[in-house]
Parts: structure tokens; C-alpha cells; sequence
């Protein structure tokens, strides 16, 4: 019976160290202490092969049922102290609603983004591919290959920022043309948009920027005529500007088309009846295009006989200025969150 008595010892002492746990820490010092591998518990069970079958039975009894007990008295205070953590913790860290909430201010979408973003879908839907490429430029694809043969004024250095005798930040997007007709070497057609930064020396004033935007696009196959180039055109101006815009299609020159447009649509100011946006004319000069020239063709590997094909640019500068009414290009690039915020409520109609 000396055995019976130690368990009784052992229920006491639990029964009083366990009223004076207080946290969770302290019961798993206690749950250790008294079911762990070397607690008293634990060495008791090992006396039970010192008694006779019939002792071993009833002291084993006692011990389990011991065990059972200090197990359930353990998961109680647990699930109570957790519960108490719980409340303490929320206490502590409750948010008080009716408190003024604190104004963040965001960033929102640039104009240009905006602008050059809905154009790059609206040609995606066409089923044009969207192509980038390098903003520092070697001789060779932004001028030679275009048909920009040495000694032609848009060469000049006071017009571009060259690098080195070969490298300059490129002057327009349309490298990235002859980057993708030289490497389409299965000729199959081409439908691509490039938009992009670009860089030439000139005079920063309300309509002038040495670093701006363009947009340039090239569709080349075989039996491309102007009358697709012109058809394109019109639905993208009449998407840009609105559909009751009417456009217009002047002769013009470009070393790499021929022949070549520029395209203008009727005011959306005054209807044509001439105001200040359009100088009085009734009309306003969108973008330039043409026939890809011959010339250009053979360069980038293409039989000018078998295969024609147009190309465009625009300015998505110019664009954002009339669609928005901006008469500044500086206002885009000064980062005034002034000026800026008015398009976080504008969405584009294009």
C-alpha cells in the first residue's frame, strides 16, 4: 500500500501547483512536470513489475485513471487560459471605428500612360503585336536602314544625342521596324505597334521636349495598298477623337515611305469653323504615315516586288494635349501632383 500512497501524494501536490498556474507557459511547466518522460508519474508506472498480477492490475488502474485526470484538468485550464490571452490580447489591440479615417494619397495613372495604353489596345484588338526595343541605338537601324543615308539633315548631331560615333539615343521607334523585318526571316506578315521613348536635341518649350513618346506602326505583306493604310487610319482616328470626326489625308514627305500623308481630323473644338486649337484651319494634324519605301524593303531583306506594306507614327504627347486640353507639354514631365490628380478621375473615351 505504500505505492497507493505516493499516488495519493502525487494527486495533492498536482491538485495544489495547479491552482497556481496563471499563464500558459506555467502549464506546460506543469504538464512536464507531472506527465512528462521523467516525472513522478512516469516512475511509478515502472515500479508495477515489483507486485503480483492482481496488485499490478488495480495499482495500474490507479495510475491510468491518475494520468486521465491530471490530462483533462491540463486541457481545461488550457482552454481557458487561451480563451483569457484571447480577450487580454483583443483588449489591447481593438480599433475604435468612429475614430476620422487618415487620407492616403495615391498615385494614379500618368496621362501618357493612359493615352498609350488605350492606343496599344485598340491595336491589339486589330490584331497588331506589341513590340519594344533598345533606347540606345546603333547608326545602322535607326538611320541607314531607313533610308537615312549619310551626309541627310536628320543625321545631324545637333539633332541627336549620339553616344559614340555609331550609338545614339535613337531619335523615333522606328528601329524597332527594321529590328523585326530583319529577323523575320520566314517573310511572313507583319502587324506590329511600337511604342516607346525617344530623344533628340531641341528646345524644351510648350510644345517642344527633347525626351517624348511615339507610337510607330508597321503592317507589311503582299498586295498592302494605300487604301488598307488609309482605312486603318480613319478608325483610329475616329476612335481617338470620336466618331463624327471627319479626316483628311495631305500629301507629305518622309525619307522612309513613299509615297507619303499626313492626317489630320476636323476640329472637336469648333467643327471646323476655326478656333485657336486649330489655328483658325477647322483641322488638326494627327499623325504621319506612307508606303513603306522600296528602299527600305530591300535593306531589311523583303523583294519590293513581291511585298509592300505602310507605316504610321503619332505622338502620344500631342494626343493627350488635345484629347485632355493640356497646352503645355512641360506639365508632363514636372511631376506637379497638381496636375497629375485631375486624371485620377478621367477615364479615357477612346
Amino acid at each position: 500500500m505504500e505505492k497507493q500512497e505516493k499516488i495519493r501524494n502525487i494527486s495533492e501536490k498536482f491538485y495544489s501547483d495547479i491552482k497556481n498556474v496563471g499563464s500558459l507557459n506555467e502549464l506546460n511547466e506543469l504538464r512536464i512536470l507531472y506527465l512528462g518522460k521523467k516525472s513522478e508519474l512516469q516512475n511509478l508506472g515502472s515500479l508495477m513489475r515489483e507486485l503480483e498480477p492482481e496488485q499490478r492490475k488495480e495499482f495500474g488502474k490507479s495510475l491510468n485513471e491518475l494520468r486521465l485526470n491530471f490530462e483533462s484538468q491540463i486541457e481545461e485550464l488550457r482552454n481557458k487560459l487561451e480563451i483569457e490571452e484571447l480577450n487580454k490580447k483583443l483588449d489591447k489591440e481593438k480599433i475604435d471605428v468612429t475614430l476620422p479615417a487618415t487620407k492616403i494619397s495615391i498615385g494614379g495613372v500618368h496621362p501618357i500612360t493612359k493615352v498609350i495604353d488605350e492606343i496599344s489596345e485598340l491595336f491589339i484588338s486589330m490584331g497588331y503585336d506589341l513590340v519594344e526595343g533598345p533606347e540606345i541605338e546603333s547608326d545602322l537601324y535607326n538611320f541607314e536602314l531607313l533610308n537615312l543615308p549619310k551626309g541627310h539633315p536628320a543625321r545631324d548631331t545637333q539633332d541627336s544625342f549620339y553616344i559614340t560615333e555609331e550609338m545614339l539615343l535613337r531619335t523615333q521607334t522606328s528601329p524597332v521596324q527594321a529590328r523585326t523585318m530583319l529577323e523575320n526571316e520566314e517573310k511572313t506578315p507583319i502587324r506590329i505597334i511600337c511604342p516607346g521613348k525617344t530623344y533628340r536635341k531641341d528646345d524644351d518649350d510648350a510644345t517642344h521636349s527633347h525626351q517624348f513618346t511615339q507610337i510607330e506602326g508597321l503592317v507589311v505583306d503582299e498586295d498592302i495598298s494605300m487604301a488598307d493604310l488609309k482605312g486603318t487610319l480613319e478608325i483610329i482616328a475616329k476612335k481617338i477623337f470620336g466618331s463624327n470626326r471627319e479626316v483628311r489625308f495631305r500629301p507629305s514627305y518622309f525619307p522612309f515611305t513613299e509615297p507619303s500623308i499626313e492626317v489630320d481630323v476636323s476640329c472637336f473644338k469648333c467643327g471646323k469653323e476655326g478656333c485657336s486649337i486649330c489655328k483658325n484651319t477647322g483641322w488638326i494634324e494627327i499623325l504621319g504615315a506612307g508606303m513603306v519605301h522600296p528602299n527600305v524593303l530591300e535593306m531589311c531583306g523583303y523583294d519590293s516586288n513581291k511585298y509592300t506594306g505602310f507605316a504610321f507614327g503619332m505622338g502620344p504627347e500631342r494626343i493627350a494635349m488635345l484629347k485632355y486640353g493640356i497646352n503645355d507639354i512641360r506639365n508632363f514631365y514636372t511631376n506637379d501632383i497638381r496636375f497629375l490628380k485631375q486624371f485620377d478621375r478621367t477615364e479615357g473615351d477612346l
